[in-house]
């Protein structure tokens, strides 16, 4: 299903008020799990109460607001519309850095992202700690609570200061070289635990650059949407199966994306691709 720009008039707007509503519960969970014990689903792979809480909260208010839309979640899975060709598509991470919000330390979010017209639409991303609300919509730039941001304008490796993401599906020799190939080009490697909002950093210029050898989409697609709207550059993400099976992620400012690049082995490409063919979806 094609969806008109009216149509995404109205899901722009609903995904600003839904962000900021899920931030707060969010938030609100994050104040009651201080010092509680917490779950996990696999190493270094953390689940709270509050994860359920807000995914259900999300999908139900989609669900009751726009019924034909299909939702792809990290805890809940894809519904089997998701899997249809053109499908117009929410991707939701209810929180992001999870390892952080079980340790009481404020750097996570909220990531809700949509896919229509087989490309990433809007994507915000929203910061409950910090109230920091990065939002994106295709075509009409990125910004942090209002206000139009831009990409660093870094151009030495020198003083670049870049981000990687680790996952365990991945074996640890590729991360470690990557990060000594970073840090023998003379740039600074951070690690914040939250892929979502180290994108939204590089977006807002905070950053110069993130990369992760494999990512899921709801990790990352509002993410990308913010960089490439903020005049960085990005990799493909859609087009390599990412929305379902997951994908490499780089996103960068001009000057330095080659050299993240070559670091870490992601391609660059133009834009974040397009959904190449329908994928099944098992639920």
């Amino acid at each position: 299903m094609q969806l008109s720009t009216t149509e995404l008039d109205r899901r722009e707007a609903f995904c600003r008020e839904l962000a900021y509503d899920a931030a707060r519960l969010a938030l609100d969970g994050f104040h009651r799990q201080m010092g509680q014990p917490v779950g996990m689903k696999g190493p270094q792979d953390y689940l709270t109460e509050t994860d359920g809480e807000v995914e259900r909260h999300i999908r139900d208010r989609i669900a009751a607001t726009f019924p034909h839309d299909a939702f792809l979640g990290e805890e809940t899975g894809a519904d089997a519309a998701a899997g249809a060709k053109g499908a117009v598509v929410w991707v939701v991470d209810p929180i992001d850095g999870t390892a952080n919000f079980a340790r009481a330390i404020p750097h996570f979010c909220v990531s809700i992202s949509l896919v229509a017209n087989d490309e990433i639409q809007i994507g915000a991303i929203v910061n409950p700690a910090t109230d920091d609300l990065f939002f994106a919509r295709m075509g009409r730039g990125a910004t942090l609570n209002g206000h139009t941001v831009r990409v660093a304008a870094t151009d030495d490796i020198r003083a670049a200061s870049f981000e990687l993401g680790w996952s365990p599906r991945i074996p640890a020799a590729r991360y470690i070289g990557a990060l000594s190939a970073l840090l023998e080009a003379g740039s600074n490697v951070r690690r914040g635990a939250s892929g979502a909002l180290a994108l939204a950093y590089v977006a807002c210029g905070r950053s110069d650059g993130y990369a992760e050898l494999h990512m899921n989409s709801w990790d990352c697609l509002a993410g990308l949407l913010l960089v490439q709207e903020a005049g960085g550059i990005v990799g493909p993400f859609l087009s390599r199966g990412g929305l379902f099976d997951g994908a490499p992620v780089l996103a960068a400012v001009p000057a330095l994306a080659g050299v993240l690049s070559q670091s870490t082995g992601i391609p660059i490409l133009s834009g974040l691709g397009r959904i190449s063919s329908p994928v099944t979806v098992n639920i």
